[in-house]
């Protein structure tokens, strides 16, 4: 079912979908090639991540409500790594950090803001 693309949606779907792809490409590049940590394989961290764009794309609240909750294991990972990390990796942590945060809040924002809808609709 399609819904009105008021501008809170539309901004939060921006907002979503590009830190969401912000975060898949860190963790590609931070994995295989920026500051490694072994054989790559950690690179797989971000295959939830693109399982996810497809809904986000799609404006699925069910995604967004998902994510929303998947996303604070990457905050855990940007928190213990920026933390225990020097340098190169501590520093692409915070940029985890910044990234999660944002993705939470714009999928918080954009749930509040579809249920808004939904419920203006109904009145």
């Amino acid at each position: 079912m399609q819904h009105a693309l008021t501008p809170a949606v539309a901004w939060t779907q921006r907002v979503a979908v590009a830190s969401l792809l912000g975060l898949i490409l860190l963790g590609l590049l931070w994995e295989l090639r920026l500051a490694p940590t072994g054989s790559g394989m950690l690179a797989l961290k971000v295959l939830p991540l693109t399982l996810a764009l497809p809904g986000l794309l799609r404006r699925r609240l069910y995604t967004y409500r998902w994510m929303s909750l998947l996303v604070w294991l990457y905050f855990i990972e940007g928190v213990v790594r920026a933390s225990g990390d020097r340098g190169l990796s501590a520093q692409l942590a915070l940029l985890e950090l910044t990234l999660t945060l944002t993705l939470f809040a714009a999928c918080a924002l954009h749930v509040r803001a579809r249920l808004r809808n939904a419920k203006e609709a109904l009145a």
